[in-house]
């Protein structure tokens, strides 16, 4: 590793020792707070023991009090971040099954998207893929069949490099759970390849993202109209309401058909550790200086972040960058949530391009 990578790889460490103690000083915040909450909860029962030990009127009221139905939870609620016009590469689809949601069986307000607007793509070679995945076969054919374009062989930090999407630009660029896929088995080494990973990526995609403002997102409302308007209420990204076959129940967050805007890269991470402390958003928006040839990366704006449901995608699941686990032995991205981060590039960034 010459000069300009070991300044890299020192940045990152620093980065990754200070992420580590905020967790640490987040963690123990935590514990003593759900401490305070037990010791409130233990002195709560101890008062209600003596007073349920007397018996009276007042315990069939309470009885009757327990007894009232509980309210159905409210739906939940999940942001879809595409609108059927936008035009949208998919990085390091393992399966493709994820491209197949989008195009086969769309998720509420994308049933319009056109196939042709969708570009999936992978690291692997084509029949690299097809051994890893059992599925990915049967899923590309049928993805081509649509007019999907599906690649195979493309760096992720070589975008603007790869022939079939050189002089294009999109304005979604997506790449879920994305790893390095070197097994290193000291997590301060695999944190910074994946951080390295990240980096590169960042960088190649700025040269391939759509022109235009900076995209607003507000929060679903419906705006008052006055007394005197006779008009209809404007509506802004109402919510739509959906029941699943399951039985669950969906608010769903569908952007509006707008002006075209600045294109947006989403990155999908499980918001646990380790993959916590890649700490994506800093690396987007003040990344690490370079040195040598190595070009400095853009920065970007954190427009929004947001749960990333998968039973929304119906037919979707995820792969591991290895290939399909045989026995699902492992334990790393157990608990937290699966987290979506939006970002775009920030106006001095797009004076360079």
């Amino acid at each position: 590793m010459g000069k300009g990578g070991k300044n890299l790889k020192a940045a990152l460490q620093s980065q990754q020792s200070r992420l580590k103690a905020k967790q640490k000083l987040s963690h123990a915040a935590q514990v003593a707070e759900q401490r305070s909450q037990k010791n409130a909860k233990q002195q709560y029962t101890k008062g209600g023991a003596g007073a349920s030990s007397t018996p009276g009127p007042t315990n069939n009221s309470n009885s009757k009090g327990k007894a009232k139905a509980t309210p159905a939870p409210p739906p939940r609620r999940t942001t879809i971040p595409f609108r059927p016009t936008d035009t949208i590469l998919l990085i390091g689809e393992g399966n493709f099954s994820f491209a197949r949601a989008l195009v086969c069986d769309p998720p509420p307000g994308l049933q319009d998207l056109p196939p042709r607007n969708l570009t999936a793509t992978a690291y692997d070679r084509e029949d690299e893929c097809y051994e890893k995945y059992a599925d990915s076969r049967e899923i590309v054919a049928g993805l081509r069949q649509r007019g999907v374009q599906v690649l195979f062989g493309v760096d992720a930090t070589r975008l603007e490099r790869t022939a079939p999407l050189k002089a294009r630009r999109w304005d979604r660029v997506v790449w879920n759970f994305p790893h390095a896929g070197k097994g290193i088995n000291d997590q301060d080494r695999n944190i910074l390849s994946n951080q390295v990973l990240i980096l590169g990526f960042l960088r190649s995609v700025s040269k391939v993202l759509s022109l235009g403002p900076i995209p607003s997102f507000t929060t679903p409302k419906k705006r008052k109209s006055s007394e005197d308007d006779d008009d209809e209420e404007e509506l802004v990204e109402e919510p739509m309401l959906v029941e699943t076959e399951e039985g669950e129940h969906f608010e769903f967050i569908v952007p509006e058909n707008i002006v075209k805007t600045r294109g947006t890269v989403l990155i999908t991470l499980r918001n646990v550790v380790p993959y916590t402390l890649w700490d994506v958003p800093r690396l987007a928006k003040k990344p690490p200086p370079t040195t040598g040839s190595t070009p400095s990366n853009p920065r970007y704006t954190l427009l929004r972040s947001f749960g990333f449901n998968r039973s929304v995608y119906k037919g979707y699941e995820h792969r591991m960058t290895k290939g399909t686990r045989a026995h699902g032995t492992g334990t790393t991205g157990d608990g937290g949530e699966d987290r979506s981060w939006e970002f775009c590039l920030q106006d001095a960034n797009l004076d360079e391009e």
